[in-house]
């Protein structure tokens, strides 16, 4: 048995209360093996309801390597999954869609439906995008609003494919707003709700991030002296109960740039002055190299020169199928009751 199987083997038997729990609350989309901390950086194996994606990062798997992997989830787990194989290892993390070490099948690549917390999601090996539709590390964060979105008015900034959205109108929320740049990842959102037809309709806004989150919260776009900004939805002042702010690491635009190192806070003020008395903002930082305390204490310093004052903090981190060895995974998510 090849070392990389042993890893394997290991990080299984390490999962199995943990998949026992998450089938029982109707889900069957999380990852099988976190190569970084299990025992070989760069490898990640992901479950997505009837599919197994396997990316590596680092370096190409081999097809005998592969395909070992495979066999044993499917003997450990009892059921059939369908492989698609990303190798990621060239630059920028793009897919290589050659497929020289596997070629999926054709059942392997065609729409799916996975579920999380009993709804179903859009699955998809390969789509015009490079990341997966679902992000399984924010889990908790999705749970969690479920939980707690009842009566609620939801804001769900860099919405991405809209889960969070999605687990907010599950939660019963009176209102979900999903605001993402791309009509791409909203048009996933849109499948995702209609996947979900007992669910009340919810909203959806293309815009860049700056324009429309300043636009809530009632303050003025910035324009650089001597350049015209872009066209952009024009949008009512609007404060909301529960408010999620998920960010990419970075993105730049005409309108600003997104930087989780160096400017958070920039990101941070619009959507505290969206949130309303008594409401709920959940941020995230997805920068390894950022540490929770010195990011906190960034945030809860932002809220009160915002005059946004927390009252109570706590941290929600993912579930166990992200194991960290030192306790601080690159996720991290902070609830901030205002």
């Amino acid at each position: 048995m090849s070392l990389l199987n042993q890893a394997l083997r290991a990080a299984l038997l390490a999962r199995q209360s943990l998949l026992a729990e998450l089938h029982a609350q109707g889900t069957d989309c999380y990852r099988l093996f976190h190569g970084s901390q299990e025992g070989a950086g760069g490898l990640t194996i992901d479950r997505y309801g009837p599919q197994l994606l396997v990316q590596s990062f680092h370096q190409s798997l081999d097809r005998e390597s592969l395909l070992d992997l495979h066999g044993t989830i499917e003997q450990t787990l009892g059921l059939e999954l369908l492989l698609v194989y990303n190798d990621r290892s060239q630059g920028n993390s793009r897919v290589d869609r050659r497929d020289t070490v596997y070629t999926p099948s054709d059942a392997a690549l065609a729409d799916l439906v996975g579920h999380e917390w009993g709804l179903n999601y859009r699955v998809r090996g390969r789509h015009a995008g490079q990341d997966p539709l679902l992000f399984l590390d924010l889990r908790n964060a999705r749970g969690w609003v479920k939980q707690h979105s009842a009566g609620k008015r939801v804001l769900n900034l860099f919405a991405y494919t809209c889960g969070v959205g999605l687990s907010a109108a599950a939660g019963g929320a009176r209102e979900v707003c999903n605001l993402d740049f791309a009509e791409g990842n909203l048009a996933v959102g849109r499948e995702n709700g209609a996947l979900n037809p007992q669910l009340a309709p919810m909203e959806f806004i293309q815009s860049d991030y700056f324009p429309a989150i300043r636009q809530f919260a009632g303050l003025p776009i910035a324009q650089r002296r001597g350049h015209k900004l872009p066209a952009y939805p024009r949008l009512e002042q609007r404060e909301f109960d529960l408010v999620l702010l998920d960010p990419p690491a970075w993105a730049k635009s005409a309108f600003g740039t997104v930087d989780l190192l160096r400017d958070y806070q920039s990101l941070l003020k619009p959507a505290l002055l969206s949130t309303a008395e008594d409401g709920v903002l959940i941020c995230c930082n997805n920068l390894a190299k950022v540490s929770m305390d010195d990011w906190r204490e960034q945030v809860l310093r932002c809220a009160e020169k915002s005059g946004r004052p927390v009252r109570e903090w706590q941290e929600l981190k993912p579930a166990g199928d992200f194991p960290s060895q030192d306790g601080q995974p690159p996720l991290k998510s902070l609830i901030l009751h205002l």
